[in-house]
């Protein structure tokens, strides 16, 4: 491809493609009195251009918090009606006063590229509208061949409600997106409700799996939003039985006695967490960077050590992972260090040391585009 196109935001001489793949565009807008407010995060919309009516490129920015008032992240978008035309650049940004500068930086991946078409790059101004969560850029684009000029417009999930509600109360769960889809795990085989909100009770803390319809595209996002309970749900009081028309007799008595209370079979035991595979601990996560435990950590955690002591003969391997963001190496060493951290709980729990091992494999087994909080995870299995 001639050098004066193959770096440039891919614009066909007759229609203009935009970034392919995960292309975290890497730019958080804080307008005025929202300027702590942080834009990290998954933002998904699109970019059309005036000049050519009707086109348009479904994008997801993956953003994240640098440095001061730095961001970075990655920018994906894909060609509508060109299939298998796509990219991704890696991006960088400063906050700005109503919202942030988006540079383009690297391209990371392209698909169905072509000697005559291009993806245009330069610099994108975004404004930040706090009430809807939405993004608003005005494309500057470097001036080759047909690039000039583009028009933003994303959207992202967050919760806009109570992060904490009362257990067992009706509550209103609201959160922001367009066109949102719910569902009640990660592979998004159990749908809740859509629409931008949910009139639930919630007996336990709950994580929802959230997705927009707005221009989805084949890198489509699954935003994670948790709602903690507190307090627990009131139990009824049971009715209390109708005393017999005649008393006992003192033999009846006695056996009355000596009746053990009925057993509760309503409740059920925590579903086990082992198995003969590997499996995700999805509630068993980790700050940015560091081996530190997240404390919803703990219940999954506490439980895995509970089967432990149930199974005294049981081996565990715990392998830990990381998201791909920074360097390699450093991602090795930090993946071992997650899992050593969860070796430590369950020895502190009372597991003996010599029937966990541990091992780590970086940034190279992610489970989604990167970043996603949910790549920072550990996975357990039984050694035999």
């Amino acid at each position: 491809m001639p050098n004066d196109l193959h770096v440039q935001p891919l614009k066909l001489f007759l229609s203009k493609m935009k970034p392919s793949h995960w292309l975290s565009l890497v730019f958080l807008l804080l307008v005025g009195s929202v300027r702590a407010q942080s834009l990290a995060g998954i933002w998904q919309g699109v970019e059309t251009d005036t000049d050519q009516p009707g086109a348009s490129w479904p994008s997801v920015m993956r953003v994240q918090s640098g440095k001061g008032t730095g961001l970075f992240g990655v920018l994906y978008q894909e060609a509508t009606g060109r299939p298998g035309v796509t990219v991704t650049f890696q991006i960088q940004a400063t906050r700005t006063a109503r919202g942030m500068r988006l540079e383009h930086g690297r391209k990371l991946d392209e698909t169905g590229a072509n000697p005559f078409s291009y993806w245009c790059e330069g610099i994108i101004i975004f404004t930040y509208d706090s009430t809807l969560e939405k993004l608003t850029g005005r494309a500057e684009y470097d001036p080759v061949g047909r690039c000039d000029k583009g028009t933003y417009t994303l959207y992202r999930v967050k919760l806009k409600s109570a992060a904490t509600v009362p257990a067992g109360a009706a509550t209103t769960i609201r959160v922001s997106g367009r066109d949102v889809r719910w569902y009640a795990d990660a592979e998004l085989k159990q749908p809740v409700t859509s629409g931008n909100e949910y009139r639930t009770k919630l007996s336990k803390t709950t994580t929802f799996y959230l997705t927009q319809g707005y221009y989805p595209t084949r890198e489509g996002a699954v935003v994670p939003v948790t709602v903690k309970v507190s307090g627990t749900v009131a139990k009824a009081e049971p009715k209390p039985t109708p005393a017999p028309a005649v008393a006992p007799t003192p033999v009846d008595t006695a056996r009355a006695t000596l009746t053990p209370p009925a057993t509760d079979t309503t409740r059920s035991a925590p579903a086990p967490i082992l198995s003969d595979k590997s499996v995700v601990l999805p509630t068993v996560l980790f700050k940015q960077g560091t081996p530190e435990l997240l404390t919803d950590a703990m219940p999954a955690l506490t439980q895995l050590a509970a089967e432990l002591r149930t199974r005294p003969t049981l081996r565990l391997q715990v392998a830990g992972h990381t998201d791909r963001i920074g360097e390699s190496k450093k991602n090795q060493a930090l993946s071992e260090q997650r899992a050593e951290a969860v070796k430590a709980y369950l020895v502190q729990a009372g597991i003996a040391a010599e029937r966990i091992s541990t091992i780590g494999y970086g940034d190279s087994r992610p489970l989604y585009p990167s970043p996603d909080v949910r790549n920072r995870r550990v996975e357990v299995s039984e050694v035999r």
